[in-house]
């Protein structure tokens, strides 16, 4: 993936207020911050241009954050639609075009009203019938894990997280194969943008569907990244924190193994727990 851009961070100035030995201190500082920015995504051909969405994110892999999200969505199906990516075509850097080869028809249930907030990856939805859509059915795959080698993912992902480093406030998607190696790893302010960013550049290199990767998540897992890894073919989520009940029976349909509350030394399988081996009932 692409070096992080230098505006994914901001510096702000605050007021530290701390406690210390009965007496309340308070001095300026700076501080940086997660940037979060719009980003409009546009399909384009032969000269005919249509947004798609605005969605607020983190401006870093803008490319394959707007592939991700054409492609999870079922806008795209095929690599070869796109003919290029022109990414920051304003003076904001706020704009991504996604020329195609053909024209792409956009269905009424797919398109955004007004735009998506980071913390959110299905609002706006014009139709809820839109939510349920899939595409190839529940997921096919023979991936087996051990419980330890889940438990250690989120260690790994943290590791790869150097805008986190800085600012403490981002969510992290990472893609890893069954021997432990990280695909690919993307952080943005919204967690769903991260899934999109990493399954945007599998996309893009002709990598899915992704029968064989583990998709590790630094948050809570809700319906929509459920959604997106079921568009993406990758049989195995795993969170460290919650899931939402809609996640659950999402995975359950899809035939996806949903792991959270995925900590040291425990976890907690939700759906579809053949996946993962040393996982005896005492």
């Amino acid at each position: 993936m692409a070096a992080p851009d230098p505006h994914a961070v901001a510096q702000v100035e605050n007021l530290k207020v701390s406690r210390s030995a009965g007496e309340t201190l308070a001095f300026p500082v700076a501080d940086l911050v997660a940037t979060e920015e719009p980003l409009e995504i546009r399909l384009v051909h032969e000269g005919r241009s249509e947004t798609v969405s605005v969605t607020m994110r983190t401006p870093t892999d803008d490319a394959s954050l707007a592939a991700g999200f054409l492609f999870t969505e079922g806008i795209l199906t095929d690599r070869a639609d796109i003919e290029r990516i022109v990414p920051n075509l304003d003076t904001s850097g706020n704009v991504v075009e996604v020329h195609t080869r053909r024209p792409i028809d956009v269905a009424p249930e797919l398109r955004r009203q007004f735009f998506t907030n980071s913390s959110c990856g299905v609002c706006g939805r014009s139709l809820v019938k839109g939510l349920y859509a899939e595409r190839g059915g529940p997921v096919a795959s023979d991936l087996v894990v051990d419980a330890a080698f889940l438990l250690g993912l989120p260690k790994r992902l943290r590791a790869a997280q150097p805008l986190f480093d800085r600012t403490g406030g981002l969510h992290a998607a990472g893609l890893f194969d069954p021997g432990g190696a990280l695909l690919v790893v993307a952080e943005d302010v919204g967690r769903h943008n991260a899934v999109d960013k990493v399954v945007g550049v599998r996309f893009l290199g002709g990598h899915l569907p992704d029968a064989r990767a583990i998709l590790q998540v630094s948050g809570r897992v809700s319906f929509e990244i459920v959604q997106k890894a079921n568009a993406a073919g990758i049989p195995i989520v795993s969170a460290v924190s919650a899931p939402s009940s809609l996640a659950v029976s999402a995975a359950d349909r899809w035939g996806i193994t949903l792991a959270a509350f995925v900590r040291e030394d425990r976890l907690n399988l939700y759906s579809h727990p053949e996946r993962v081996r040393d996982t005896a009932e005492p």
